[in-house]
């Protein structure tokens, strides 16, 4: 079980390293730290044991803490955690700086297209 919840949460650093290089662009580290720290208080709601810290340090990487609060769980609830904080963060991303370009910052760091992925959920539905 513990390997599949360390592939669950490698992957959710994964995500969040590449979307935090491209926002880091724009605002800066502590606008990006400011808008992660949020997102986890609102997610804490759900899944009070997020970790809080985003930030890289000295002595440990961004996001060692996320990976660790992750780690502690399921597979299946580190992945919710982990969904609810990155809609949560994109949520207030787009209220801050528009949807549109919240899609081409997600689209950049992840090598996706909203659009289009969301033009074709719709077809289908």
């Amino acid at each position: 079980m513990a390997g599949h919840t360390d592939k669950v949460a490698d992957a959710a650093i994964g995500y969040w390293s590449r979307m935090a290089t491209q926002i880091i662009l724009i605002v800066g580290d502590a606008g990006f730290d400011s808008l992660y720290a949020r997102s986890v208080f609102l997610s804490q709601a759900s899944y009070p044991w997020l970790a809080t810290s985003s930030g890289a340090s000295q002595t440990a990487p961004r996001f060692a803490d996320l990976k660790t609060s992750l780690e502690a769980q399921t597979p299946a609830i580190a992945g919710e955690a982990n969904s609810l904080l990155l809609i949560t963060f994109t949520d207030i991303l787009a209220s801050l700086v528009g949807g549109p370009l919240t899609a081409r910052i997600l689209e950049s760091a992840w090598d996706i297209d909203i659009q289009g992925t969301a033009d074709k959920e719709l077809t289908h539905e």
